[in-house]
């Protein structure tokens, strides 16, 4: 996992905040970023577990310990227990379509 954001982006939407019975289905399994967004997964409460699947490792986030999701690489997500949390996406400038402004989650980021 990827120790921070590269320096030149802006973040351009977020998703909704979930929690271990809300996290969307398409979280919890397999899907990627677009081609140049970055994500920041932020714990609030509570422990993730992040498993990047190329290559593969597993990160137990929390609040302390946010995740770095690499443009395209595929991962997903699984809640320990009680938690809360949301995405951020960055790029250095939104992808064509997304709006300039943060919105809630959709399974096309």
């Amino acid at each position: 996992m990827a120790d921070g954001l590269p320096t030149g982006l802006t973040a351009y939407k977020r998703t909704a905040v979930f929690d271990q019975d809300t996290l969307p289905a398409g979280l919890r399994r397999e899907h990627r970023t677009k081609a140049g967004v970055w994500g920041m997964i932020h714990v609030l409460e509570g422990r993730l577990l992040y498993r990047i699947l190329v290559p593969p490792s597993e990160h137990i986030l929390t609040p302390e310990r946010p995740g770095i999701v690499l443009p395209q690489q595929p991962h997903e997500v699984q809640a320990l227990g009680s938690m809360r949390m949301f995405v951020e996406f960055y790029a250095a400038e939104p992808p064509v379509g997304e709006p300039d402004a943060p919105t809630n989650f959709s399974t096309s980021t």
